[in-house]
């Protein structure tokens, strides 16, 4: 059987209904607090995101905020959000709720090492070039 995922109870049709003042109550005080002090940048993309969703489009929102806190309004839309070199694409699921735009775009690469070069250690010395 399939697990339904439900975000303080509530499922992600009845997420998408709710208004501000409804949803704040259910978030973290650190993202409470994030939403009730939002900044110019969040407040253009939150304009930004009202409007691709009021006009029906598929269309990527492309952004610098990473600190934004995702909105339950904001459900199956595509964000591309910037980690410092390029634009990371990803849809918004219910079960990103609460998160921050920057969770989902990470900044690093993992690191793997491989086996050391020619004449960069002093046991190669000694091996043949070819």
């Amino acid at each position: 059987m399939a697990r339904i995922f439900t975000f303080r109870g509530k499922q992600p049709e009845d997420l998408k209904t709710l208004t501000m003042e409804q949803y704040l109550p259910m978030l973290r005080s650190r993202e409470r607090r994030a939403i009730k002090r939002m900044g110019v940048q969040y407040k253009e993309l939150i304009a930004k995101a009202e409007e691709v969703r009021k006009s029906g489009g598929t269309d990527t929102i492309r952004t610098h905020t990473r600190e934004a806190v995702i909105l339950p309004q904001w459900i199956g839309m595509k964000f591309a959000v910037h980690n410092g070199k390029d634009f990371k694409e990803f849809t918004i699921q219910a079960e990103h709720l609460g998160h921050r735009l920057g969770d989902f775009s990470h900044t690093t690469k993992h690191v793997v090492h491989s086996a050391p070069g020619i004449r960069a250690t002093r046991g190669s010395k000694f091996l043949a070039v070819k």
